[in-house]
Parts: C-alpha cells; sequence; structure tokens
C-alpha cells in the first residue's frame, strides 16, 4: 500500500476551504491524504482553531516585523520538518518569497475567487460584478512567483444574476471553491496529468 500523500495547509483567517479539505478527507473523497500540518501567519486565525479542533498540528509562525524571506524560511523548515508533500494556500493573505516557489516546485497550489486570469488580486468578487461580466466563478492554479498567475488546474463557474453585490456573488462562488479545491488536489495526488506550456493535460492510462 503507497504511504499517504502530506498535506500542508497555509491559512491567515477562519479557513473555510482547509475544513473543506479536511472534511473530504474525513469523508474518503481524498483516500490517498492526510494533512500533515496547518500554519497561520496569525496567532489568533479561526483556522488554527479548527485544525486543533480536529486534532491536527497547527502552528503559528508570525511575521512579527521579519523581513518576508526570513518569514518565508521559518514556514518552509516547518513544511519540511513534516515532510509535506502539497501545500495547499487557503486563504492565506501573504505573497510567497520566489525562494519559497522555488522550494516547492509544482507542489504548491491556490484557489482564487475569479476565473482566471481575469480579475486577479484583492476583491475579485467586486471587480467581476464592475467590470459587468454574466458569468464568474473560481479557479484552482499552481502557484508560481507572480500574483494569481501559475498553470490553471480546474475551474468553476457560477452564473451572475441582476440582483448580485460582492456579498451574494461571494457566497455563491465559496461554495464551489469548497468542491473545487479537493477536485483539484485529488488530480495533483494522482499524478496522471503533464504540462504543456500553460497547459494542464491528464493523462489517460490507456
Amino acid at each position: 500500500m503507497s504511504a499517504r500523500k502530506r498535506l500542508g495547509i497555509l491559512l491567515s483567517g477562519r479557513g473555510s476551504n482547509f475544513v473543506a479539505i479536511a472534511d473530504a478527507i474525513s469523508g474518503g473523497k481524498l483516500p490517498g491524504a492526510e494533512i500533515a500540518v496547518v500554519i497561520s501567519n496569525k496567532a489568533d486565525a479561526p483556522g488554527l482553531a479548527a485544525a486543533r479542533e480536529r486534532g491536527l498540528n497547527a502552528v503559528a509562525i508570525e511575521a512579527g516585523g521579519r523581513k518576508r524571506a526570513e518569514h518565508d524560511a521559518a514556514i518552509i523548515a516547518c513544511l519540511r520538518e513534516h515532510s509535506v508533500d502539497l501545500i495547499c494556500l487557503a486563504g492565506y493573505m501573504r505573497l510567497l518569497s520566489p525562494e519559497f516557489v522555488s522550494s516547492f516546485p509544482q507542489r504548491i497550489l491556490n484557489i482564487h475567487p475569479s476565473l482566471l486570469p481575469a480579475f486577479p488580486g484583492l476583491d475579485a468578487q467586486r471587480q467581476s460584478l464592475a467590470y459587468g461580466v454574466k458569468v464568474a466563478g473560481c479557479t484552482v492554479h499552481f502557484v508560481d512567483e507572480q500574483l494569481d498567475h501559475g498553470v490553471i488546474i480546474l475551474q468553476k463557474t457560477v452564473p451572475v444574476v441582476d440582483t448580485d453585490d460582492e456579498h451574494t456573488l461571494a457566497a455563491r462562488i465559496l461554495e464551489q471553491e469548497h468542491v473545487a479545491y479537493a477536485e483539484a488536489i485529488a488530480r495533483v495526488l494522482s499524478n496522471k496529468y503533464r504540462i504543456v506550456g500553460r497547459r494542464y493535460l491528464p493523462v489517460s492510462e490507456t
């Protein structure tokens, strides 16, 4: 029997996507995965409390005035200490340094509440409404050195209705985020894919 793949979760707030990933694992939807450690840059992050309630390793590594590279080095050391195979950003509100990204090539995932490459950065739902799009959604992608830029693994769409504000749209997108992240993790852990240029392509077993 092959060893379970160990996930490292990075979060800054409530970590609803972390909870969705944990629920997917406990519900048997990610049978080859386990959460090795949950790390936050904020000691009072509700996501850390949720991790401790589940009996998971939960670690606060605060920036505390340190430079980004120094803070990232501490997180990298913690991830390596826990032998993490795949890193999942779940509402982690700090940009990763190039050194961080190069330490885990094609092993860091992020989820973003828009259909990238449209509306990267903060307030994606507000950007979507301001632009007047009729379809919004979320994107799970590999992390590279640029903001919300890495190779796209999968996307989920939701309609934008005339009565939407950023809160109602965000809530509907979040429902799809919770589904999309577990699906993307399963795809990556399967290793049944290849990357050609910027395209993520599944590889059949035939």
